[in-house]
């Protein structure tokens, strides 16, 4: 396995305010990389500056060898890297079919478009049946599936995923992220999510990092970092239940 994504001590702010400050990471190329931490912290700063959307002040962005700091968002599309943002950002009086296709703009294989509609329909059926509904009209949930389909239908390398979770109901976000690892597993999709509930993430990802105020504070395995005291108690909310109650906890999981 090869490092896909390298993001070397990048600083990055908003008018005078540093946001992050010297964020290293790797991702290995099919690979789920968590990146954990409260609100405030930076993670959605870090996806902005990874797509293009906002220029690191320093440090460098390297996919497969090539430097991208410093492409527009439409270039970076174009390498293969996908954006689901925070709060999904769709359009809400198209229907779901054109939210879908918009993802597709930069590609010309119209029979392979059509294919991979079909694909996002089989990950999400019932977003099938919704196809000609505009997109506004569905629940939070199916919104976040039309925004992750959207990224697909690029066909990218790499999806970055920001607040999966956010505002949907437990068994929502246990239906997404089962897709999530299905995405991962079958098509080998390398994907970076950013999350605030470490519980989920943790679960589904091989490897994590930690973000407090702007900087990389803890990055370990998956595993690893269910089982430190630190990322249990503050970020699972488990105290003094030991390595052997995480482990216990961890076996009744499903998603991996």
């Amino acid at each position: 396995m090869s490092h896909l994504l390298e993001v070397r001590n990048i600083e990055t702010y908003y008018g005078a305010t540093i946001a992050i400050r010297g964020v290293s990471f790797d991702v290995t190329e099919g690979q789920i990389v968590a990146v954990l931490g409260a609100n405030g912290a930076g993670k959605t700063t870090v996806l902005k500056t990874v797509s293009g959307l906002m220029d690191p002040q320093k440090g460098s962005v390297t996919f497969e060898g090539h430097d991208i700091q410093k492409l527009d968002p439409d270039r970076v599309v174009r390498m293969g890297i996908s954006l689901v943002p925070e709060g999904r950002e769709l359009f809400p009086f198209l229907s779901v079919r054109e939210n879908l296709q918009l993802g597709a703009y930069t590609r010309r294989n119209h029979a392979e478009t059509i294919s991979d509609l079909e694909q996002v329909f089989d990950y999400f059926p019932s977003l099938k049946s919704r196809a000609s509904r505009p997109a506004g009209m569905l629940s939070g949930g199916e919104q976040q599936m039309v925004a992750i389909g959207r990224a697909l239908m690029a066909r990218p390398k790499v999806i970055l995923l920001d607040e999966p979770s956010l505002g949907l109901s437990p068994k929502l976000v246990k239906e997404i992220f089962e897709i999530i690892v299905r995405i991962n597993r079958d098509s080998g999709t390398t994907i970076v999510l950013v999350e605030q509930n470490a519980n989920v993430a943790l679960q589904v990802a091989h490897y994590g990092y930690v973000l407090e105020m702007g900087r990389i504070v803890m990055a370990d395995s998956a595993q690893a970092l269910l089982e430190k005291d630190d990322v249990r108690e503050f970020y699972l909310g488990i105290k003094d239940k030991g390595v052997r109650g995480v482990r216990r906890w961890k076996k009744r999981k499903t998603w991996r």
